[in-house]
C-alpha cells in the first residue's frame, strides 16, 4: 500500500561529533530505499526541538556514534507507505521517537508508531516531552495530595507538563521561568507561584515562602539551580533530574555543581533522594504514556503549548534549513512551550 514515495529524501546530518549544532550540520539529498518488513515510510510534518539533540550530536548518548548521521529525535506526520506485516493505511496520522527524525521522509518501525486523530503539530508534545514528566513523576515523584511539588524551566516543552500533572495530583506547584511572558502562561497552566528568577532570587523565595520544605523537584537546569532545589527539599523529599540544559551547550558537558562534594551528607541529613529519569529506559512505560496523554488533550483535559518561532527574528521555524535556527531559539530561553519545526505542508511533496 503507498501514497506518492519520493525517490529521494532531505536530510539534515551532523558532520562531527560537537555540540555546536549549526556549525557541524548540513542538509543531504540521498536516494530512498525500499521499505523492509515491517516498516513504514512516514512524511514528516513536524520534528521537535529538544536539549538532546545537541546532547546526541555531542556523541554523549551514544559515545560509539561515528558521523556522518541524521539528526533529530521526533517527528509527527502521516504514512506514505507500509511494508509487508504492516496493518496501517497511508494517510493515518502518527508520532514517533527515534534518531534521525531531522528528515522529509523517514523510515520508521511501525512498532515505534502512535496513532493520532489528526497530523496537529499540538500532539507532538505528547511523544516525548509529556511521556517524560508523565513517567518520571510517576515512576520517582510519588506525588501524594497536598505536597509542594517544585518544576524548573517550567515554561517549555516538558515543564509545562509536569506543571499541569502535579496539579492534577492535587499538588501545590512551583514553577520558575525568566520572563513576566512566562509567568503568566504558567498562571493559565494553574502554576500556583511561579518564579521569574531575573526578578526574584529562587533560594530566597523558597527559604522565605516554603520553610517546611519541596517534597518534590522535577529538575532540568543543573548548576546552581540544582544546588538550590537539592538544598530545598524536605525531609524525604524526592529530586528528579531530567537534564542539565545549563551544561549542553559546553564541550565540557556535565560537571559537578559545588554541592555534589557533600551529596551523600545533604541527602542523608534530609532521608532524601535523587533520582536520574532517562525516558528510553522505560520503553514500555513511554509508549502507553504517549497514547494516554493524547487521549487526555483530545478530551479536552491537558493543554498542550507549541512554539513554532513565529515571534522570532528568523521565524516562523518552517524547513529544514529552519532547524538550526530552532535549536539555538531554544537556549534563549524565549520559547513558550514545545518547540517544533513544520517541514511538509498538506499536499506538498519532495522531488519525485
Amino acid at each position: 500500500m503507498a501514497g506518492h514515495v519520493p525517490r529521494t529524501v532531505r536530510r539534515l546530518i551532523a558532520t562531527q561529533i560537537s555540540p555546536k549544532f549549526r556549525e557541524i550540520t548540513k542538509i543531504v539529498e540521498a536516494p530512498l530505499k525500499d521499505l523492509n518488513p515491517g516498516e513504514v515510510l512516514v512524511k514528516n510534518r513536524y520534528v521537535g526541538i529538544n536539549a538532546s539533540d545537541i546532547n546526541y550530536t555531542a556523541g554523549r548518548y551514544d559515545p560509539s556514534i561515528k558521523p556522518p548521521f541524521v539528526c533529530g529525535m521526533e517527528g509527527l506526520g502521516e504514512v506514505v507507505s507500509v511494508g509487508s506485516g504492516v496493518n496501517m493505511s497511508p494517510g493515518q496520522a502518527v508520532m514517533y521517537c527515534r534518531n534521525g527524525s531531522f528528515a522529509d521522509y523517514v523510515r520508521v518501525p511501525a512498532k515505534v508508531l502512535t496513532k493520532i486523530p489528526t497530523a496537529s503539530p499540538e500532539f507532538l508534545p505528547f511523544q516525548l516531552s509529556g511521556p517524560t514528566a508523565a513517567v518520571a513523576l510517576e515512576k520517582f515523584g510519588d506525588l501524594k495530595k497536598g505536597e509542594t511539588v517544585l518544576v524548573t524551566a517550567a515554561a517549555g516543552g516538558t515543564g509545562q507538563f509536569a506543571v499541569q500533572l502535579a496539579k492534577k495530583a492535587g499538588c501545590h506547584v512551583i514553577g520558575t521561568c525568566s520572563t513576566e511572558e512566562k509567568v503568566e502562561f504558567l498562571k493559565k497552566l494553574g502554576c500556583d507561584r511561579p518564579i521569574n528568577y531575573k526578578k526574584e532570587d529562587l533560594g530566597t523565595v523558597l527559604r522565605t515562602e516554603y520553610k517546611r520544605g519541596i517534597n518534590v523537584v522535577y529538575e532540568s537546569v543543573g548548576g546552581e539551580t540544582f544546588d538550590t532545589c537539592l538544598n530545598s527539599l524536605t525531609t524525604e523529599g524526592r529530586l528528579i533530574v531530567i537534564g542539565f540544559i545549563s551544561g549542553y551547550e559546553s564541550d565540557l558537558g556535565f560537571t559537578p555543581s559545588r554541592t555534589m562534594a557533600s551529596l551523600p551528607v545533604r541527602l542523608l541529613q534530609k532521608s532524601a533522594c535523587v533520582r536520574g529519569f532517562f525516558i528510553p529506559h522505560f520503553e514500555k512505560d513511554w509508549m502507553k504514556s504517549a497514547s494516554k496523554l493524547s487521549e487526555l488533550y483530545s478530551q479536552g483535559s491537558l493543554k498542550s503549548i507549541i512554539d513554532n518561532g513565529e515571534t522570532t527574528s528568523t521565524g516562523p521555524f518552517i524547513g529544514l534549513e529552519k532547524i538550526a535556527d530552532a535549536v539555538e531559539y531554544m537556549y534563549t530561553k524565549k520559547n513558550l512551550g514545545k518547540i517544533v519545526v513544520e517541514l511538509n505542508k498538506p499536499g506538498t511533496n519532495s522531488k519525485l
